[in-house]
């Protein structure tokens, strides 16, 4: 049940990186990238893995420390919990980044590649968002 959850976060996900990416013009894409809810499948996905592993997930966050959060990962149910977590937190990014591409006014030939990034390295991605977001902002202003 574990190998299904874990794969079922990312399939729960993958419909709104599609629209974002391939169909960023459509209105039922900026719809959906609009609304937090998307993510709520993939959070009870995260609940059903950290269920089984509560006592190490809590262990975990209530006082970090690499061993045990290492302890907590090395538990099937703990690393899909935190894949899920991942999955979700990335597709806000993801979905915050394609609202902030539309009102900057970004091409999708700009947006697309940036988001398939998100989906591979999210941090990375958002560093090289901020940076252009900075930048056009810059550019916004000085044409006014």
């Amino acid at each position: 049940m574990t190998v299904v959850l874990f794969e079922l976060s990312f399939w729960l996900a993958a419909p709104v990186w599609l629209l974002m990416i391939l169909a960023p013009g459509w209105s039922w894409t900026a719809r959906l990238a609009a609304t937090p809810l998307t993510v709520v499948p993939i959070l009870l996905v995260y609940l059903g893995l950290a269920a089984p592993v509560l006592p190490e997930l809590w262990a975990a966050v209530r006082r970090p420390d690499l061993e045990v959060f290492r302890e907590l990962t090395a538990l099937a149910d703990g690393a899909g919990a935190i894949w899920a977590q991942v999955i979700a937190w990335d597709l806000l990014i993801g979905q915050w980044m394609y609202l902030e591409s539309r009102r900057l006014r970004l091409h999708p030939l700009v947006t697309g590649p940036l988001l398939v990034l998100t989906v591979l390295l999210s941090p990375v991605a958002l560093l090289l968002f901020l940076a252009l977001r900075a930048v056009k902002g810059r550019d916004r202003s000085r044409a006014v």
